[in-house]
């Protein structure tokens, strides 16, 4: 049956829009006056709150106790649909640097459950986070596991990896970034890396065009040697942001969107299994993680991910810059979709879109979430 919402706000490009409906079955089929609305349509009264694209998470690592590095069809599935109370539509499962058993395990599941159709948010396919990284910044991965890059396994899984997080300066780095841009519509980021500014810079000109969560596990930004975040800031590429407000200082975010633009950043998790359950030990890559204060870490105090959900870093983002709610929802919509090539079927509420929908409140906590027409969420 076609379902229309009404009563909201909605949020169409950068504007803000009321007195509309927005009429959808599996796509979104018209926007039309309130007054507008005819029979056999189920109508939802959203209350006033804001009605946006579905959200779009590129790098999440798990949620609810489990982790994508599990390889089990039916924890990914229990991901899947837990991640859609905080807004996301769609996801990149994301994997780690373990044992390449272990990897093509974790791919084998995130390709059976796309196939067979993801039980609440949808897999868009795998994110690739190592094992071709740098060990000077290998975070909170496990150094025994890092290769040098092949395209061995990205042969085997082309047609689920949509994203590879690579060091472009590990030996092999040049060719196996020409090969995949050769090969394949695969979207290369740099992350992990202890590329200088010089060795960045010629990444991007060989075909990276994205960069793993900014700041963090990369050269940092220095006045003489400006490293991969100065390549980042100074190029065109995409920048990954976990907005939990520790791996990055809040008094940065104006000043990279403002920097980058905010058609070049994402807001994205990084969430680990932890993700949405009490505080404790839990498990990311093989290595122990202790959760406490919001805040996930290895024995050593390096940071492991996040718990962050993304709505939560969407509200940090908002209440600490001077942009509206309609600016800001591209980060989290529109600009993962166009980055992964998707933006004809979703990041907007354009009419023949899928009608993935999120629907939240002033404090943007998650009301509804809508995947392709099918209520996946719905709070009490």
């Amino acid at each position: 049956m076609r379902k229309c919402l009404y009563n909201g706000k909605l949020i169409l490009g950068d504007q803000i829009v009321e007195g509309k409906a927005i009429v959808f079955s599996e796509t979104i089929e018209a926007i039309i006056d309130e007054h507008e609305i005819g029979e056999g349509i189920d109508k939802i009264d959203v209350q006033g709150a804001y009605i946006s694209p579905g959200f779009i998470d590129l790098h999440i690592h798990g949620y609810g106790g489990y982790d994508v590095m599990d390889g089990d069809v039916t924890k990914l599935q229990t991901i899947s649909k837990a991640i859609a109370a905080n807004g996301v539509t769609s996801f990149l499962a994301t994997t780690m640097t373990m044992s390449m058993e272990d990897i093509q395990q974790a791919l084998r599941s995130i390709r059976e459950v796309q196939q067979e159709g993801s039980k609440g948010a949808e897999i868009l396919g795998a994110h690739l986070e190592g094992p071709f990284i740098n060990p000077a910044y290998k975070g909170a991965q496990d150094d025994q596991y890092i290769i040098p890059p092949n395209m061995e396994l990205v042969d085997d899984f082309k047609d689920i990896i949509r994203l590879i997080t690579i060091a472009p300066e590990v030996e092999g780095g040049t060719d196996f970034i020409k090969e995949v841009k050769e090969k394949t519509n695969i979207v290369l980021s740099m992350g992990h890396s202890n590329a200088t500014f010089e060795e960045a810079v010629e990444a991007v000109k060989q075909g990276v065009s994205h960069t793993t969560h900014l700041f963090n596990a990369m050269t940092p930004l220095h006045h003489r040697n400006p490293g991969v975040v100065g390549a980042a800031l100074t190029t065109d590429v995409t920048c990954e942001l976990i907005a939990d407000k520790v791996h990055v200082h809040p008094g940065l975010f104006s000043f990279l969107l403002k920097a980058k633009g905010l058609d070049k950043m994402v807001l994205v998790t990084d969430c680990m299994a932890a993700g949405g359950m009490p505080e404790g030990e839990y498990e990311l890559g093989g290595q122990p993680v202790f959760v406490k204060d919001g805040q996930a870490r290895l024995a050593s105090g390096s940071l492991a991910g996040s718990v962050l959900n993304l709505n939560q870093g969407l509200r940090n983002m908002y209440t600490e810059t001077g942009f509206n709610i309609g600016e800001m929802i591209s980060l989290v919509s529109y600009n993962p979709a166009k980055i992964l090539g998707i933006e004809s079927k979703k990041g907007s509420l354009d009419i023949g879109k899928d009608a993935d929908i999120t629907v939240f409140d002033s404090d943007i906590k998650i009301q509804m979430t809508i995947g392709k027409g099918t209520i996946l969420y719905e709070a009490e």
